[in-house]
Parts: C-alpha cells; sequence; structure tokens
C-alpha cells in the first residue's frame, strides 16, 4: 500500500535535502570524528599511533603555540577591520550610485577568483618588493624608513590576506544594501533627520546582516591561512596555519595537528556566538544551526 498524500508532502523535503546531508556525513562529519581520535592518539610515524586517550595533547598545543594562536587572530582581525573599511563604501556605491556601470564593478570584485590564490600571493611579493614602486614611494613620504623594508613582515601578510579576501566582504554587504528599502531612508529625511543620521539609523542597522555575513567569511578563513605568511612573512609572521601544515605534511605529529585544529574551530566558534550577541544577529546564527 502506497503512503498517504500527506506523508508524501513532509517526505519530500527530506528526500531534496538527502544528497546534502550525505555528503556532509562522508565528507564532514566522519573526518571529524575520525580527527578527534587522532587527536587523542601518541605514538610516532615509525611506530604508529594508538587511541590513549591523550588530553594532554591539547593544553600542550596550547602552552607550545599560543603566540602563532594570538598572531593569527590578530592579523585575521586586522584584516576583516581593513576589508569592512574599503569594502562598506565601495558595496554602497555599487549599490545606490553605480547605475549601469554596477555590472562591471562587480566583475571586477570577482575578478582575481580566475586567478590561483598562490599566482595573486606571489604578485604582492613583486608590489612589496624592496626596491619597488610602491616601497620607494612609502619612503618618501616616510612611513617606511631609508633602509627600511615592507616584504617579510607583518604588515605584509596582512596587505595580502585584506586583499585576497575583500571580495568576501564586499559580495555580502553588496547584498545587504541592495536589499534595503530606499523608502525608509526617505521617510528618515521626510522626519527631518540628516543624511548622516538617516545612514547611522537606518542605513547602517540594515546592513548588519551583510557586516555579520562578510566579518565571518573574511575572519574565519583569514584565521586558518598559511599561504600569505609563507609567502609574504618569514617564520616571525607564521601562524597558526602553517604550524598545522607543517605537522601534517612535514613533522607527521598527526594528535598534535588534530588537537590545534579542533583547539581553532573552537575558539572561533565561541567568538561568532559572542560576535552575533554584540550585533545582535542571535537569530541568524540560531537558524543556520
Amino acid at each position: 500500500m502506497g503512503l498517504s498524500l500527506a506523508r508524501r508532502r513532509k517526505l519530500l523535503p527530506w528526500m531534496f535535502a538527502l544528497p546534502g546531508l550525505l555528503w556532509l556525513l562522508l565528507f564532514f562529519a566522519i573526518p571529524l570524528i575520525n580527527q578527534a581520535q587522532v587527536s587523542l592518539m601518541t605514538g610516532d610515524p615509525e611506530a604508529g599511533y594508538t587511541l590513549t586517550w591523550a588530553f594532554d595533547t591539547y593544553t600542550n598545543a596550547i602552552r607550545d603555540y599560543k603566540e602563532q594562536f594570538l598572531r593569527s587572530f590578530g592579523y585575521a582581525g586586522a584584516a576583516t577591520v581593513i576589508d569592512l573599511i574599503i569594502a562598506f563604501p565601495l558595496a554602497y556605491f555599487m549599490a545606490y550610485k553605480a547605475g549601469r556601470w554596477r555590472n562591471l564593478m562587480l566583475l571586477l570584485v570577482v575578478l582575481p577568483f580566475f586567478m590561483s590564490y598562490v599566482l595573486r600571493t606571489v604578485a604582492w611579493q613583486l608590489i612589496l618588493a624592496d626596491n619597488g614602486w610602491v616601497v620607494e614611494r612609502l619612503k618618501d613620504v616616510g612611513l617606511v624608513a631609508d633602509n627600511g623594508r615592507v616584504l617579510a613582515t607583518g604588515t605584509a601578510v596582512v596587505a595580502g590576506i585584506s586583499y585576497n579576501f575583500l571580495p568576501f566582504m564586499v559580495l555580502p554587504l553588496y547584498v545587504a544594501l541592495e536589499r534595503i528599502d530606499r523608502r525608509f531612508v526617505e521617510a528618515a529625511t521626510d522626519l527631518y533627520a540628516s543624511r548622516l543620521t538617516a545612514f547611522r539609523k537606518v542605513t547602517l542597522p540594515l546592513a548588519i546582516p551583510g557586516i555579520f555575513a562578510g566579518s565571518l567569511l573574511v575572519f574565519i578563513p583569514a584565521t586558518g591561512d598559511y599561504i600569505n605568511a609563507a609567502l609574504l612573512g618569514t617564520s616571525q609572521q607564521y601562524m597558526i596555519g602553517n604550524v598545522v601544515q607543517s605537522k601534517f605534511l612535514t613533522v607527521l605529529d598527526y594528535p598534535t595537528a588534530a588537537a590545534l585544529s579542533f583547539i581553532l574551530m573552537t575558539v572561533i566558534l565561541i567568538g561568532i556566538a559572542i560576535y552575533s550577541r554584540l550585533l545582535g544577529t542571535q537569530s541568524l546564527t540560531e537558524a543556520a544551526t
């Protein structure tokens, strides 16, 4: 006997969601559980690793790599703020002032994605070269000492991260601003609010979902990034992503690498929860979970 019409309607959404749920199970949940087990193992690459429930791996990882954790959050936070400062005026102009140039500007924003991430970062080595035009002009205005440099510094790493992740800030902001009903702003000005007050009281609060989404899309991958620090910095600028990459692929210390990854993920999730409450976007995270 076939299923009733009402029951089929209830099952239909689950049938559409099934491929996505299977994908998450196979390529996210199972690897996550496996990495959790690996983080509690002890041993070495030659003799192998065994599950000994070594929770001290986490405390040792925090103690040994606290500096890299702090540097990662500092660089990622700085890049997020820089991208927000650059992206908001750009997204605002595209949403309200660009007119027939809007599509071209959107194309220019996403155009860097047509080039490899590594190649884009390598290009910054040329831009920030010691004898390059940029550094020479910075020396002329006194922002860099005559014998100073920008490449192989934290400034270069933050600049590379900011550049590479800027589109992830622009696009959510553009979508959020474009969806704002301009009649709200007009109503505010009709009630004798200045343009600045209307922006502060109407436009900015309605753009908060875009700010929230853009900040997450920049901060989360930037925290775990290792390409920019490897190509634009030195070991003195290495982030936690460089440590994880080295532990997994060079040192073959899988338990420590897995523990570092879980610590990073936990801190980021806690940070997202706090950030969502500060911005008043709890509903966004609750809907996502």
